[in-house]
């Protein structure tokens, strides 16, 4: 029993030492983000649908066609250089991404500092899981009691600067790979900000498993995929979008309603996605994001290969908004191959792509 206590002890010392350690070479990482009002198109290569290589048929050009159409005005996050000087422009490997806000990464022990910009008209904030943040910087705003809204809702045009720390917590767990992934949203008024497109992922690697620029070491390629419905019927945008249309459009009219309903993989659908390229025998990670409403229920499924999930091996999976899920895949077979949500309605609207195993 002694001999037990004293390897529990030497066990947790070690640990102790080893977060002690790595605190010495812990990081800051800035990031300088804005959220912008960009024209986005759900839909680049229409009147083509990429997944079938054949015009659009009656019932999909519901969505990207009728009504107001595959463009709607929305408000994104974009990385800017220090001091907001430029945008930063997206490499290859970031290319996959779509809407989706730039990743912010960090090592277990670094620090996190985001200095936001609003170039919206309405107000916005930075709202992320998983990290450690105080009231100052939780970027949400609500009866807590204390009155510290901090920057919980940013106005048009204003800035602010949000700091967070990254302790064992927000790292992964016992089960878990060498990274994992978190959501960040704003959070002024959440289902509308987040249905007019203001998201992007976190991804925390484990202490001494990290590049320099915190991606993990024992991976070869990494991708974020956010699987969502994009609501634009409840997007701060509405009005504005609502202009473009004129008077052909009736807000209450449930075609109307339907055709709103952007059924996306990073905000692209019927194979828009662009950047998902790997190599045969490449340690791939997939970081899987969810968010909306009751109707995202999604089952993610890869043709072509197998992935792992905690252990667990499998080809589909699951995820609930503001879910997140991080999947291992090694693809043995080169060509190009489907992804899509296995869920019926949400393949019939386009919720679909594909990846490349070159």
């Amino acid at each position: 029993m002694f001999q037990n206590r004293t390897n529990g002890l030497t066990i947790i010392v070690m640990l102790l030492l080893g977060i002690a350690s790595s605190s010495v070479s812990a990081t800051t990482r800035v990031y300088w983000i804005a959220a912008d009002e960009v024209d986005w198109d759900y839909a680049p290569s229409f009147p083509i649908n990429r997944m079938s290589g054949e015009v659009f048929t009656t019932d999909q050009r519901v969505f990207v066609d009728d009504e107001i159409g595959r463009r709607y005005l929305k408000s994104v996050y974009r990385e800017y250089t220090e001091g907001f000087g430029t945008l930063k422009q997206r490499g290859e490997r970031e290319q996959h991404l779509g809407i989706l806000g730039p990743v912010i990464r960090a090592n277990v022990g670094d620090k996190i500092v985001v200095h936001f910009r609003n170039n919206t008209r309405f107000p916005a904030s930075v709202h992320p899981h998983g990290v450690f943040y105080t009231k100052a910087h939780e970027g949400s705003s609500y009866n807590d009691g204390d009155g510290n809204t901090g920057g919980g809702s940013v106005a048009s045009g204003g800035e602010y600067t949000y700091q967070w720390n990254v302790p064992l917590r927000a790292g992964p767990g016992e089960n878990d790979p060498s990274s994992i992934a978190w959501i960040y949203h704003s959070h002024v008024d959440e289902p509308a900000d987040t249905n007019s497109g203001l998201i992007g992922p976190i991804i925390i690697t484990r202490i001494g498993q990290g590049n320099k620029d915190a991606s993990p070491r024992d991976v070869d390629r990494e991708f974020a995929t956010l699987f969502n419905v994009f609501d634009e019927n409840a997007s701060l945008y509405l009005d504005a979008n609502l202009a473009r249309c004129g008077e052909s459009c009736n807000p209450d009219d449930e075609d109307f309603q339907e055709s709103n309903l952007m059924h996306g993989m990073n905000g692209l659908v019927y194979g828009n996605n662009q950047g998902y390229v790997m190599h045969k025998g490449e340690r791939v990670r997939w970081y899987i994001l969810g968010m909306g409403s009751e109707v995202d229920l999604h089952t993610p499924h890869w043709h072509g290969a197998t992935l792992l999930h905690n252990g667990n091996r499998l080809d589909v999976t699951e995820i609930l908004p503001a879910a997140t899920k991080t999947l291992d895949m090694v693809p043995d077979v080169d060509g190009i191959w489907m992804y899509h949500c296995h869920v019926n309605d949400h393949i019939s609207a386009g919720m679909m792509s594909t990846f490349t195993v070159k």
